[in-house]
């Protein structure tokens, strides 16, 4: 009767998911897009021309597959979002392997988020997760050793040709192995981790260099951000990750933070607590381990290369292992009664989505009338915005890119003499954008 239960409660929570993912970027004014998402569609729009060397072509080609079936580059990035979640569902569920927390995962409001957003972590996830039972059938003996490093080798590939973050895995990957060279498994990680660097090394010569040769150095300031700020966004950004409800603080500062760090930090102390409560597995460390080091990583990076502080969307790839040891943990305590966390993170997404909600199909509909009226639908067009920080005249941009992607922004004010040149000025003095008031 239980697992009669069960069953139609997962059955609901994946289908809840499913239309919460998509609410939440019809819900909101832009569709859930960013300044790196203008450049992913462009990026898929203009292919087989590479007209940039900041994100692997991984992402963009996903988007451009699914443009073959008559969609645009925004609804198609939407497509591979969706996609990215049944994917994890269903595998976890053919191969039985973390299908309950899986379940719950997908639910929380913080995966739900990405899945609903134009960018690349939502496309990684499934690959991660793939890594992760990989791992499991590599460290169990499941595999041969040939197998498993053809098989590491080549998602670790994989996964950096999507986000270049993945070169943390390759190096947590490569190192775990070196800490249990001892065991069985330990050649197989070593090896795997040492093939997936290698690729890094080559990509950095035959495909970043021949398209910018003077990308690392531009990329590259030593020195960028105080420790003082980084371990505070740190804090900040590990408290939201892991809060199982809301993932998105305050940015006045108010009174409400204290409550969403405060669950965030409980909740990290409580998987402590149940990962030292009981011994972990070989499989477990593993995941928790990679996830440790992608998170650590992530953190050092910013002294000397420029990324946006660390939060849920950021750290996703490298703690999904850690949730699902976690709910696993949860299970053996709990049994269904866990199943009530997807359904809290889910009501309490949905008041939030509404709350915030704005209307991107009304502003789809004024955009694409705007850039038909100016004949601008179908031509490259460039943005000019003073700096991208510059959130309330950026967010114009956004929106324009869902209907023309081939858009790109510009900080040259002498561009904005050229007719196919737009800012934010020229677009509001003739149309109005519904805008929600949680920016």
């Amino acid at each position: 009767m239980i697992k009669f239960k069960e069953k139609y409660i997962q059955i609901s929570m994946v289908i809840i998911t499913l239309v919460m993912t998509i609410l939440r970027f019809l819900l909101n004014e832009k569709g859930r897009v960013n300044p790196d998402s203008i450049n992913y569609m462009r990026f898929a729009h203009v292919f087989p021309v590479i007209d940039n060397t900041q994100t692997p072509a991984g992402y963009p080609l996903s988007i451009k597959f699914f443009t073959y079936f008559g969609l645009d580059e925004f609804w198609s990035s939407k497509l591979v979002g969706i996609a990215a979640f049944l994917f994890i569902i269903i595998f976890s569920w053919k191969k039985k392997f973390y299908f309950r927390e899986s379940v719950i995962l997908c639910s929380l409001f913080s995966f739900l988020s990405i899945f609903s957003f134009t960018m690349s972590e939502a496309f990684i996830l499934p690959f991660v997760m793939v890594y992760l039972y990989t791992c499991h059938l590599a460290i169990s003996g499941k595999l041969s050793q040939l197998k498993a490093i053809f098989y590491l080798s080549l998602l670790l590939v994989l996964m950096y040709n999507i986000r270049f973050s993945s070169l943390f895995i390759i190096g947590a990957t490569g190192l775990f192995g070196l800490l249990n060279w001892k065991k069985k498994f330990g050649k197989t990680f070593i090896i795997s981790g040492a093939i997936g660097f290698l690729f890094v090394v080559l990509f950095k010569f035959i495909y970043t260099d021949y398209f910018n040769e003077k990308y690392i150095d531009q990329s590259l300031l030593i020195g960028l951000y105080p420790t003082s700020k980084l371990l505070k966004e740190l804090f900040q950004g590990l408290a939201t990750s892991f809060n199982p409800f809301i993932h998105i603080s305050d940015p006045e500062g108010r009174s409400v933070n204290y409550a969403i760090y405060g669950i965030g930090v409980l909740n990290i102390a409580l998987m402590v607590y149940f990962f030292l409560r009981k011994k972990l597995s070989e499989t477990e460390a593993c995941y928790i381990f990679i996830g440790i080091c992608g998170i650590i990583c992530s953190y050092f990076v910013q002294y000397f290369y420029p990324v946006n502080p660390l939060d849920y969307r950021l750290v996703a790839p490298f703690v999904l292992g850690i949730w699902l040891v976690y709910f696993n943990r949860l299970f053996e305590k709990f049994d269904i009664k866990v199943y009530a966390i997807g359904a809290l993170s889910l009501a309490s997404g949905l008041m939030f989505t509404w709350l915030s909600k704005g209307n991107y199909l009304e502003n789809r509909k004024i955009i694409s009338e705007y850039l038909k009226a100016e004949k601008m639908d179908k031509i490259p067009l460039k943005f000019f915005v003073i700096e991208e920080k510059d959130l309330e005249k950026i967010q114009v941009a956004e929106i324009l890119s869902t209907v023309n992607p081939d858009i790109t922004l510009t900080f040259k004010a002498s561009d904005t003499l050229q007719k196919t040149t737009l800012t934010r000025y020229k677009v509001l003095q003739k149309i109005k954008i519904d805008k929600n008031k949680y920016q």
